[in-house]
This record gives C-alpha cells, sequence and structure tokens, in this order.
C-alpha cells in the first residue's frame, strides 16, 4: 500500500485542497482531485523526510487548542501596545531559545508556533540546531519570554513528538 500511496494524510490534504480551490464537491472534483492525491505524493516522497511520529492525538489536540487561544490573546495585546503604548516604553529584544527538541519537523512546529503568535518571530535557527532567535516586540523580562516558549510550547511537544 506504501508503494502506491506513499503519504496517505498528504493525499487527503491535497484532495481536500482542490475541492476547496475548485469550491465544488461534484463527482468531477472529487476525481481530479483523488487523482492529484495519489500523483502529487508520488512524485514528492523521495524528497519527504521520515514520517514524523504523534505519540499522541489528544495532547496534539490540546496543543493546538493553546496555540489558537494563545494567538487570539496575544492579537489583544499586541493591538493595545501598538495602540495605546508610548514608542518610548517599547522594549523590544532578541531572544535566545535553546531546544531540547532534535526532529526537524518538530523544531518547524515549534518556530512556527512562535511566528504565527502576534508579537513574536522566529528570525533564526543555530547551525547546530540547539537554539532559536526569536525578535520580541515587547519584551520587558527576555528570560521570562524564554522561559514561556520552553515551558509552555517545547515542553507539551516534548510530550506528543520527537
Amino acid at each position: 500500500m506504501r508503494r502506491w500511496l506513499p503519504n496517505p494524510g498528504l493525499s487527503l490534504l491535497v484532495l481536500a485542497t482542490w475541492c476547496a480551490l475548485a469550491g465544488s464537491l461534484s463527482v468531477n472534483s472529487l476525481v481530479f482531485g483523488a487523482i492529484l492525491g495519489a500523483i502529487i505524493p508520488l512524485a514528492v516522497a523521495p524528497f519527504w523526510p521520515e514520517s514524523l511520529s504523534i505519540r499522541s492525538l489528544p495532547r496534539a489536540a490540546s496543543y493546538a487548542m493553546l496555540v489558537l487561544w494563545d494567538i487570539c490573546v496575544a492579537n489583544v495585546v499586541v493591538a493595545r501596545i501598538v495602540l495605546f503604548m508610548p514608542v518610548r516604553d517599547l522594549r523590544p529584544a532578541w531572544v535566545t531559545v535553546p531546544l531540547r527538541l532534535t526532529n526537524p519537523e518538530a523544531i518547524i512546529i515549534l518556530s512556527g508556533t512562535i511566528t504565527m503568535t502576534p508579537g513574536t518571530l522566529t528570525a533564526d535557527l543555530a547551525a547546530d540546531g540547539r537554539s532559536l532567535l526569536v525578535h520580541c516586540l515587547h519584551a520587558p523580562d527576555p528570560d521570562a519570554v524564554r522561559d514561556d516558549i520552553i515551558n509552555r510550547y517545547e515542553a507539551r511537544l516534548l510530550e506528543f513528538m520527537q
């Protein structure tokens, strides 16, 4: 089965994306999306890294909900900073976050989480892959930001993937 359908999740994602782009769930859209969902994963299989293993789906779902909540809260916080904080009181900072994660896909998820949360941006991954450089819009205590990223996001990622 893996020979003909190397990544079933990607195949379903391609099918769903095609149907969304086509704006239709007609038989034609479903068939063409299924064909694309079979061909594209076969074409990219030699370049695809080893599959990411998620040890606990409930913990992964909990992480996704936490990230969505943090994005909502951070939007409000950043809006308050932009609208009401005088520029002279703003304390931007660069924070180096040491990593315990070793899986490249898990590091990408952490980097994306940081970047999707308004007010922070992952700028670089160290050459040895052991730390991230993060820019913070307002960080009066950069160490607290680092600790928050490690305890809130990386620790949870370590619980369900690696």
